[in-house]
């Protein structure tokens, strides 16, 4: 129930919408698939859940995948060739709660140790994909590109039809309201959930736990809370992301 969840809003305007215009270009890329800048004038998912790049290659374009991947790690030619990217964000600390327990509920993945020891490793970026913190920071660098949009959970969760609206006319799409709202409705998590055996099998309690924001208020000690707000003062306090992210509402 993190970043996870916001992928839906693009996944369901790819598969109810049918929205004819000027050709837009996606990236395609994960961390053992080939990356490709795509191009056409219809949005379609790529296949799930097992991509490979045969697969990839076989989706019709432009197509949409989502990934975890650092900045840095995007090969330079998706911004040379202007690939459209939207970023998703959500507050730290509703991020380490997400993702200790999708870590934990994972059967793929081994058991993290206690929640205490989690939190360690996850304040010194010594968890899968590295720092919150830095990957935050590269993404900041990016914010004045036109091709990166970044959003964020709480956002989402607020106002989700506004999102879509400016999620839609980044990617070049001219939507109704009436298809505005189809796609907001299909993408509340109460609704991501409900269909999530169908969309993720198995792996549907898993992905969608709870979608709330402030879980971290249940899991978090006063002494950890300092500890988060000071680590988040020294890397983002300042920042334009760290403004985006309204840490003082969210997190305190």
């Amino acid at each position: 129930d993190s970043q996870r969840d916001t992928t839906f809003i693009l996944k369901d305007t790819a598969e109810e919408l049918n929205v004819k215009k000027e050709p837009v270009k996606l990236k395609v890329s994960t961390i053992t698939s080939k990356t490709k800048v795509v191009s056409s004038n219809q949005l379609n998912p790529c296949p799930s859940p097992s991509l490979s790049p045969q697969l990839v290659e076989q989706a019709p374009s432009p197509r949409f995948l989502g990934t975890h991947m650092h900045p840095d790690n995007i090969p330079q030619s998706f911004y040379q060739n202007k690939t459209k990217m939207l970023v998703i964000f959500r507050n730290p600390k509703d991020t380490l709660v997400s993702y200790y327990h999708f870590c934990n509920n994972n059967p793929v993945l081994p058991s993290m140790k206690s929640w205490e020891s989690f939190f360690t490793d996850f304040l010194s970026g010594d968890v899968p994909w590295g720092s919150y913190f830095d990957h935050a920071l590269a993404w900041e660098k990016k914010m004045d590109d036109p091709s990166v949009m970044v959003v964020t959970y709480e956002e989402l969760k607020q106002n989700l039809s506004q999102g879509v609206r400016q999620i839609s006319k980044f990617f070049g799409f001219s939507l109704t309201e009436a298809q505005v709202q189809e796609v907001a409705n299909g993408s509340t998590f109460s609704a991501m959930k409900e269909s999530s055996t169908h969309s993720h099998g198995n792996m549907g309690n898993v992905i969608f736990r709870k979608g709330e924001v402030g879980d971290w208020k249940n899991h978090f000690t006063p002494q950890q809370n300092k500890e988060m707000d000071e680590a988040f003062n020294k890397h983002l306090k300042g920042t334009r992301l760290g403004a985006k992210l309204n840490y003082q509402d969210h997190c305190q």
